[in-house]
């Protein structure tokens, strides 16, 4: 009896070595992926190689707090950045919302922050829909028929929410390709319709402003007929990574005080967010039919 009593003991003892060796009680979250080197992608919103230097102070700054490598990663398109994510060949990555909207259906993902804009003062944008200058159109009401450019067809300013504009005022059917043309970034809109290409776009303000105010082009060439707020572009971290990583780099935001960093990245500081959001832009593309 006493060596049935020592054995059920020892296999007790046993039985909580190998419990807590594992990591606790069964169903206990176990860690996640720490990669080696720290893949980040970012969305093409002007041209690939704008982006990519754009972005490399942050890179050498997210290296410098994280005290590891960091990579970065630019598509040639917005879906580019969505298929590397759900592929898990990026464990970071700079959405626009309605990008994120779709990647969450492709990938567990979820966002983490959002800069605070510099004109707002807020998490939010403004998406604009601009013409020439010197054009008759006063009103979005009054493109219909007009030959129109949007960025990327997945962009947030450059497309859902210039739909939305445009649906608002009774311009509801978009498949006309010699209507409604897509030119892959901000900055190719705001040439298409200052040189002629198209009688208006749909643009990401804070982008036009940049290139003004990089004398690229010129202020007083365009003007905006209507603008909305917009959920600003959320970074977002794929869902295997370890929670701690996560949230050293979520600090790592937080945490950014350098203002020419901050200057280059649009920010005036950044501040955390949620899957809930981005609801208006998950309804918004329901309604108009560019997500299930």
């Amino acid at each position: 009896m006493h060596q049935i009593t020592r054995l059920t003991t020892t296999l007790l003892v046993l039985a909580t070595l190998i419990t807590a060796a594992c990591g606790g009680t069964a169903g206990a979250p176990q860690d996640g992926d720490r990669p080696a080197t720290l893949r980040v992608g970012l969305i093409p919103n002007q041209a690939p190689d704008k982006v990519r230097a754009q972005y490399e102070p942050f890179r050498h700054y997210l290296a410098s707090v994280l005290g590891q490598p960091v990579e970065t990663f630019v598509a040639t398109d917005y879906a580019g950045v969505v298929e590397a994510m759900a592929a898990d060949r990026l464990d970071l990555a700079y959405f626009g919302g309605f990008t994120y909207v779709q990647a969450e259906q492709r990938a567990g993902v979820s966002p983490i922050v959002t800069e605070v804009d510099r004109e707002t003062n807020t998490p939010k944008y403004f998406s604009a829909i601009i013409v020439r200058a010197s054009s008759p159109y006063r009103n979005t009401g009054d493109l219909k028929g007009k030959r129109f450019a949007f960025g990327d067809i997945a962009s947030t300013s450059g497309s859902l929410y210039p739909r939305v504009m445009l649906d608002h005022a009774g311009i509801g059917s978009f498949e006309d390709p010699q209507t409604f043309v897509y030119t892959g970034g901000h900055d190719a809109t705001l040439a298409a319709v200052i040189n002629g290409t198209v009688e208006a776009g749909g643009i990401e303000k804070r982008i036009m402003d940049r290139a003004f105010d990089t004398g690229t082009f010129r202020r007083e060439q365009i003007r905006v007929i209507e603008q909305t707020l917009v959920q600003g572009y959320p970074w977002v971290v794929r869902s295997k990574l370890d929670r701690t990583l996560v949230d050293r780099i979520t600090d790592a935001f937080l945490k950014i005080d350098q203002p020419d960093l901050l200057q280059l990245m649009r920010a005036v500081r950044y501040t955390k967010v949620v899957k809930s959001d981005y609801d208006e832009i998950r309804t918004e593309a329901r309604r108009l039919g560019l997500v299930k």
